[in-house]
């Protein structure tokens, strides 16, 4: 008897909790790129990082240039060099070809550190819209959606989506098309 009423107990009270932790629970999604690409702030930085990109295409340009020109010249004039000039173009040759390529990877480096410079900002701002949002609205959890590989929903009502609500929070008024869902 104490063993059926002690289970009996244990159930209530862990069909209690399960109604208390439901009711706290609301859940809602967002596209953090989508908002991004509404903030008037994004047009600029993509003409920032596409002004960047020009500099550094221009740099290995020169360099790939100067070594087209080296190469044109060896090919001329290598017969009439003698064997110790000939393996100092050669060096130099290889020096350039391998300062390309190094020039090349840090180019890459370089132009992730910047974007991830110039979003950092922006991203904090919808991060805080995010959080606000949140608050404001009860929300218990907001999810990532719509960034390919790093999606955390496999599926969501489209009445959970706080892209909208986000967006007005940032002064901007989502496009007609999104703005029914929110």
């Amino acid at each position: 008897m104490k063993t059926k009423v002690l289970s009996l107990l244990v159930i209530l009270m862990a069909g209690a909790f399960t109604l208390t932790a439901q009711d706290a629970l609301k859940i809602g999604y967002t596209n953090a790129d989508y908002i991004l690409s509404l903030l008037p702030e994004a047009k600029q930085i993509d003409s920032e990082l596409k002004a960047y990109e020009k500099q550094l295409q221009n740099q290995i340009q020169a360099k790939y240039n100067d070594l087209q020109a080296k190469m044109a010249d060896y090919q001329e004039n290598a017969a009439s060099w003698d064997d110790l000039i000939r393996s100092n173009k050669e060096e130099e040759i290889q020096g350039l070809q391998q300062g390309i390529q190094k020039f090349s990877q840090d180019a890459e480096q370089s132009m992730a550190n910047k974007r991830n410079q110039l979003l950092k900002p922006v991203y904090e701002k919808i991060g805080n819209a995010i959080e606000s949002v949140a608050k404001e609205n009860n929300y218990s959890h907001i999810f990532s959606a719509g960034t390919p590989g790093f999606d955390v929903l496999l599926y969501a009502r489209e009445q959970d989506d706080v892209s909208n609500l986000i967006l007005k929070k940032l002064g901007i008024t989502p496009p007609a098309a999104a703005a029914q869902g929110n």
